[in-house]
């Protein structure tokens, strides 16, 4: 039996998510509300929400988890030339926090396979928007001639991120935001960006999944550390690509 959560109730223990034989796994609680406060207490024990419209509010700790790791990310051969290509033309940039709620509505209306409609509703909107407000939350934008072409968000919290949604509405541009969140989160020592689900377009970007008990270890170990700081460029993907690593290989230290 799921449990409801009262305004004022904890969150049960992660290992109380139903199981792998349930119709739901990993569904553990759920709730009337989704405020910031909620939302903050949420990641700091590794839960995210998910839902419908019309639905509650479910929160969710799979097992296992899918993250991806700086230090793994996989860059193709010719996601290696398009930011290349980035960095030599000043048409494209690369921009943080320029309008957060816009990337969130542009990620509800991207279309995604095998899915109907989006869990990034209004009210959902309006709670990261608040977590924004107060520094929890960031867009990773990538621009075009003026045009905000692609991007993703995410919760920053200590030296964790959780990533929640990215769109492109040219080839590549959320890939482009993707290898600049990355390339600022190892210069800023961050080891793991939680990814939710197992999708085929995050593992072929390096994503795989870990036992929920390694992740959520993880989370504790450095959710409580000094937060990051947000403010760069596309300049940080610069020493990246100017070392010439090999195709699919580590990214260097910045």
């Amino acid at each position: 039996m799921v449990p409801w959560l009262s305004p004022d109730a904890p969150f049960p223990p992660v290992e109380r998510a139903l199981g792998a034989s349930s119709g739901a796994p990993g569904l553990l609680a759920a709730s009337a509300d989704l405020l910031p406060s909620r939302l903050v207490d949420a990641y700091r024990h590794g839960i995210f929400p998910w839902y419908s419209d019309g639905q509650p509010v479910l929160w969710w700790s799979p097992d296992p988890r899918m993250i991806l790791r700086p230090d793994e990310f996989k860059v193709s051969p010719s996601l290696r030339k398009t930011l290349k290509r980035v960095l030599r033309d000043p048409a494209w940039e690369i921009r943080v926090d320029n309008d957060f709620a816009a990337v969130m509505r542009a990620c509800a209306n991207a279309p995604r396979h095998g899915q109907r409609g989006t869990w990034i509703t209004a009210d959902v909107i309006d709670a990261y928007s608040s977590l924004h407000r107060i520094g929890d939350a960031h867009s990773i934008e990538t621009w075009l001639d003026g045009q905000r072409v692609g991007g993703l968000y995410g919760v920053s919290i200590g030296k964790m991120f959780f990533g929640e949604s990215m769109f492109a509405a040219v080839t590549d541009a959320s890939k482009i935001a993707l290898a600049a969140l990355v390339a600022h989160l190892r210069r800023n020592g961050v080891e793991l960006i939680d990814c939710q689900q197992n999708t085929a377009h995050l593992a072929s970007l390096g994503g795989r999944e870990i036992a929920r008990k390694a992740f959520i270890a993880h989370v504790r170990a450095t959710v409580g550390a000094h937060a990051i700081g947000w403010r760069f460029d596309k300049q940080v993907l610069a020493d990246w690509i100017g070392q010439g690593h090999a195709d699919n290989s580590p990214v260097p230290t910045l």
